[in-house]
């Protein structure tokens, strides 16, 4: 019987990389969500500072506390979700898509125009649907 409990023990412990995985891709699809919450409230700000904010959010979301374009002046909603969703995405499908939204997350972000900033905010939102 305790040989049978070992054997079990060892199988258990070799398994739980594996189990771990599937977490990291929830992880990514929940701050993607996180983030596209946030590019889609920036979209309908009408304060150029609001929607500066909210990409702020968004972009924290999608590129985690290490990430280029991190802002720590600016909240991070994904802060217990993971290390930021490009850096927790495994499959490349995602971290493509999540890519183009990061990208188009800055260039709001370096817009102080407010129709172009809340059009990229739109473009952001959509890029994470």
């Amino acid at each position: 019987m305790t040989r049978l409990t070992l054997i079990a023990g060892a199988a258990a412990l070799a398994l739980t990389p594996l189990m771990a995985a599937p977490a990291l891709a929830a992880d990514a699809a929940a701050e993607a969500g996180i983030a596209a919450t946030h590019a889609g409230l920036a979209a309908k700000q009408t304060d150029i500072a609001k929607v500066h904010m909210h990409l702020h959010h968004a972009l924290n979301c999608l590129v985690g506390p290490s990430g280029d374009g991190f802002d720590s002046t600016n909240a991070n909603p994904c802060a217990k979700a993971g290390n930021g969703a490009i850096p927790d995405a495994t499959d490349a499908t995602l971290k493509a898509k999540l890519t183009a939204a990061e990208a188009s997350a800055k260039a709001g972000l370096a817009s102080n125009d407010l129709a172009m900033a809340q059009a990229d905010a739109t473009k952001t939102a959509a890029a994470l649907q």
